[in-house]
This record gives structure tokens, C-alpha cells and sequence, in this order.
């Protein structure tokens, strides 16, 4: 199969529903040539059906990025369906969560926000490192963020935790450049998502995209950041690393 990613297998965690960026970054890189894993937590037999959904059904692995003993065993459980060699050559970041707690910033208690830290920031190094003996051949680890650099109305602590993890992403980026592995974000605009459900204040915090998107924002449609994340796993970027990649509408460009 011809495309950008074409023979190249690809790692893919947070896909929940068929409306997540998750989920069409997954079926870009299927069209585009890739052999995709998917991974699911707590919903394993949801993250099932929707795997059938991709023009291709993809195994789902279940994985929980707060789980040690799971990560210990995810390059094991993906050499089981990658053959003999079992090499890696992409891994999407797309998990995120914070208790209601995270989203009052001045009330939060430490542990509503290291629940937030640990699962949407350090888990992008912890990933990697599991799926780092599979990347012998280099590779290339993208994460999903929501601009970090600026503070939002009602995102509170989860904002703090996409800082961080804009931030890991460079690191990794400085520590894995050797072995040439690549590390990159997408900074997208808000999608009407079942994540997005569990934010307070969502549709006041996406508003700004109905006035600010100079080329417009379709709160509806993931399938712009989705292909951000394609190009960013494949080659067409082989010197572009520590880099955010804002797909948006242009909104974080704009100012007051």
C-alpha cells in the first residue's frame, strides 16, 4: 500500500469513540499506509467495537499509562501482533484526564492534581520509555495538546498539566535525538468529545473559537488535528523535533 506511512506500524492510545482525534488519526494512518494498534482503558470491549469502525479493524491492547506492571508488559503485548522483529515506528499520545477537583484551580487539593500530572503529563514519558525497545529503528512520538502556553477560562489545572506536558515532549525530544526518535505535539482546537464532556465550562471555553479561528474551527470535526498527527508521524518531518504543531484555525496566533 502506497502512502506516507505506508509500512510503517503505529501505536495509537486514546480512542474511545469515533469522535475523537484519537480515532481518525488512526484512520489517516491506515489510509496512509500504516499498520495501526490501538490501546483502551477500563471501556476494553467499547474501544473494541469502535476499533472496527477504521477501514482496517485494529487490536486493541488494554493499557493503563498509571499502571507499571502494564507497561512492563506493553512491548511484549505488542510483539504479539507485529511478528519477529516487533519494531515500532510511531506512538500517538492521546490521553488526558483530571478530577472535577483539577478544574477549580484555587480549591484543588494536591492529589485531584497529581491524578491530572501523572495521567495527561509524565505518562508521555512513561510510554515512550515502554515502547522505546521496540523503536530500533527511530521513530517518531507524537502527543495531543491544548495550548499550554496561555491560561483559559474554566481549564485550571488540566492547563497546568498540558503545560507539562508540552514540556516532557521537549525533553524526550533532547533525550531521544540520538536514537533518532522524534518527538512532537499537536496543539489542537477544541472537538465535542466524550473528554470533552467531562470538562466544566466547555462551551464557554470553545466560544473563543467561533470568534477567533481566522480560516474557521468545526467543533464536529477531529479529522484536521488527526491528520497534523499523521504528518508529524511520518517522514515528510525527519529534522522536526521539540516542535508544537498548532492545528487550530489559527486561533493561537491571534491577539487581543
Amino acid at each position: 500500500m502506497s502512502g506516507i506511512l505506508a509500512g510503517k506500524r503505529i501505536l495509537v492510545t486514546g480512542v474511545i469513540t469515533d469522535g475523537s482525534i484519537a480515532f481518525h488519526a488512526a484512520k489517516v494512518a491506515q489510509n496512509e499506509g500504516a499498520e495501526v494498534i490501538l490501546t483502551g482503558f477500563g471501556r476494553l470491549s467499547l474501544v473494541e467495537r469502535i476499533a472496527k469502525r477504521l477501514p482496517k479493524e485494529a487490536p486493541v491492547i488494554e493499557l493503563d499509562v498509571t499502571n507499571q506492571e502494564h507497561l512492563d508488559g506493553l512491548a511484549d503485548k505488542i510483539r504479539e501482533y507485529t511478528g519477529d522483529d516487533g519494531r515500532l515506528d510511531g506512538v500517538v499520545h492521546s490521553i488526558a484526564f483530571g478530577p472535577q477537583g483539577a478544574f477549580n484551580f484555587l480549591e484543588a487539593n494536591w492529589e485531584d492534581v497529581s491524578t491530572a500530572l501523572h495521567v495527561s503529563s509524565y505518562s508521555l514519558k512513561s510510554l515512550t520509555m515502554a515502547c522505546l525497545p521496540l523503536m530500533t529503528q527511530g521513530g517518531s512520538v507524537v502527543g495531543i495538546t491544548f495550548d499550554g502556553s496561555i491560561a483559559w477560562p474554566k481549564y485550571d489545572w488540566m492547563g497546568v498539566a498540558k503545560a507539562a506536558l508540552e514540556s516532557t515532549s521537549r525533553y524526550l525530544a533532547r533525550d531521544l535525538g540520538e536514537k533518532n526518535i522524534r518527538c512532537n505535539m499537536v496543539s489542537a482546537g477544541p472537538i465535542k468529545s466524550m473528554a470533552a464532556k467531562s470538562i466544566p465550562g466547555f462551551e464557554e471555553l470553545a466560544d473563543v473559537w467561533n470568534h477567533r479561528a481566522p480560516i474557521g474551527w468545526d467543533l464536529t470535526d477531529p479529522e484536521p488535528a488527526g491528520r497534523g498527527v499523521v504528518g508529524l508521524l511520518s517522514d515528510f518531518f525527519p529534522k522536526t523535533t521539540g516542535e508544537i504543531v498548532h492545528v487550530d484555525g489559527g486561533v493561537h496566533m491571534m491577539g487581543a
